[in-house]
């Protein structure tokens, strides 16, 4: 199982823990704040001063914070925490590519190059040839998410920050990075986006896949052919699976600021996350059968219990919990599968609905499925349609 760092939902308690990349609700009552001037913000965090400059998008009643940097971070700042506050007349403008190639330089130190494609800032400390493959996997996927899209109807924007990917040199430099976001999980992936930070963490899949143990001497266009192997095929996925991730909350599909249904947000992702890397005519195979995903699903159909389709729209449970998790995927890849094919105009309207859902608000169960009705129609007739469509 892969663990995916990709959904905030406000969260701000007294006392609590202000690195929330989880659910976990707010306590208070909040606001948006449409933030015109540029807001700085003196907090302590673990016993040091910091001063953030950026803008205000959520303020609860007590005074906490969902704060966003110039970078394009969400910080979760309680209360307590903060110690002074101020704003001025100089309107919020996000970092530009130098400007935050710059930043990330610092923060990574002098081992890091950084690398500028259309719309992705790569930093890196693994080989110039495999962080150009993965500007060119990344620019190729934006293209095909833009032109999926724009042809059924949902328009989308471009993204207001350079999209950043930190890819290191080899696994044993991600494990220790990915710890401090996701714990003893880190040994078990090799990719995540994290919503807070709005960037992708991955490493250099060639160092140690066995099929190509010296890429950094290697060309473009050999990566490309290694890494087309059957035996990368799933890691390849699971990069594009992260990068969809990201473009989904960074061209207006979703919002970083509200509680998107996991089986949807992963659904979609599914959906993209198989490449064909050997293909001249763009991103091929978008909307095709994921061979791994419906493996899964078809093994889980025998036991899939009867109320199966109603507890992965109400909750994310099944997601978050290890025993469950693999048939949750197959699900909502299968369910998403169906719905983009065979409804695909109901699916734009759902998720233009997901968009607009209220900022750091809870979406309860009641709610998660009423919505859905309203768009596909009674559950248990989407259910019978959707089961057929597989049997076939």
């Amino acid at each position: 199982m892969q663990l995916h760092l990709r959904q905030l939902r406000g969260g701000l308690r007294a006392g609590s823990s202000v690195h929330l990349p989880l659910y976990c609700g707010f306590a208070v009552l909040f606001s948006a704040i449409p933030s015109l001037a540029l807001d700085h913000v003196t907090v302590e965090r673990e016993g040091r001063k910091l001063t953030l400059t950026g803008r205000v998008r959520v303020e609860a009643a007590d005074g906490s914070l969902l704060f966003e940097t110039r970078d394009g971070s969400y910080w979760l700042l309680s209360s307590d925490q903060i110690l002074e506050r101020s704003s001025d007349a100089e309107p919020f403008r996000a970092f530009t590519a130098e400007e935050l190639a710059q930043q990330l330089r610092q923060e990574f130190g002098p081992g890091f190059s950084t690398r500028k494609t259309g719309h992705y800032l790569i930093v890196y400390n693994c080989g110039d040839s495999y962080a150009a493959w993965c500007g060119w996997l990344f620019e190729r996927l934006y293209g095909a998410f833009q032109n999926f899209w724009s042809r059924r109807g949902l328009a989308l924007s471009e993204p207001e920050y350079p999209l950043v990917a930190i890819v290191f040199r080899n696994q044993r430099d991600f494990t220790r990075y990915a710890t401090a976001d996701v714990g003893g999980a880190a040994s078990a992936i090799i990719g995540y986006y994290h919503l807070e930070k709005n960037r992708m963490i991955l490493y250099d899949l060639t160092e140690t896949s066995g099929l190509a143990p010296q890429s950094g001497r290697r060309s473009v266009a050999e990566i490309n052919r290694l890494l087309n192997h059957p035996q990368a095929s799933r890691a390849v996925a699971t990069i594009v699976h992260e990068a969809t991730h990201q473009l989904c909350f960074n061209c207006g599909m979703f919002s970083r600021m509200t509680e998107t249904p996991l089986w949807l947000s992963e659904g979609i992702a599914m959906f993209f996350e198989t490449p064909d890397l050997q293909s001249t005519a763009g991103w091929a195979g978008v909307g095709e059968k994921n061979p791994k995903r419906a493996a899964d699903f078809y093994a889980y159909l025998p036991r899939r219990a009867r109320n199966s389709l109603a507890t992965l729209i109400q909750s994310d449970d099944r997601f978050r919990d290890t025993s469950t998790a693999i048939d949750a995927y197959a699900e909502a890849w299968a369910l998403s599968y169906y719905l983009l094919r065979k409804y695909p105009q109901k699916t734009i309207k759902y998720i233009k609905k997901m968009k607009d859902l209220p900022i750091g608000g809870e979406y309860p169960p009641d709610a998660r499925l009423r919505d859905f009705q309203e768009v596909f129609g009674d559950l248990e007739a989407v259910e019978a349609e959707f089961l057929r469509s597989f049997s076939r």
